[in-house]
């Protein structure tokens, strides 16, 4: 019992999946499954939050729809739906968590970016 708690915890890094940080712009591609057809779909934003944790290890997206609406998704690292994750661009953050993205629209939610 003891080594899976162990095998568990050192879950290795899906390859699909790079190292995010808060900041970072990505463009996750999620498996959805509609009655029996299956498709892939994109959802791309800036990631508000990273939890880690090994195997419960997530982090949420944010992102703007239509009418200026925001829209959050979370998104289990370990998940066999997130087929894969493109990291665009990194931003200069100075906290961990950016929830303070949630009340800004337009020109007030830029972040500058980070050269990597």
């Amino acid at each position: 019992m003891h080594n899976l708690m162990l095998s568990l915890h050192n879950v290795e890094q899906d390859p699909n999946i790079p190292a995010i940080e808060p900041g970072d712009t990505v463009r996750v591609h999620t498996l959805i499954v509609e009655g029996e057809k299956e498709r892939v779909q994109v959802f791309q934003g800036i990631v508000i939050r990273v939890r880690k944790g090994g195997v419960n290890s997530s982090f949420t997206v944010r992102r703007i729809a239509s009418h200026g609406v925001g829209v959050e998704r979370t998104f289990l690292t370990a998940s066999p739906r997130v087929e894969k994750v493109e990291v665009l661009r990194h931003a200069k953050v100075r906290r961990a968590r950016l929830y303070f993205l949630r009340g800004r629209t337009g020109k007030a939610a830029r972040m500058r970016e980070r050269q990597v």
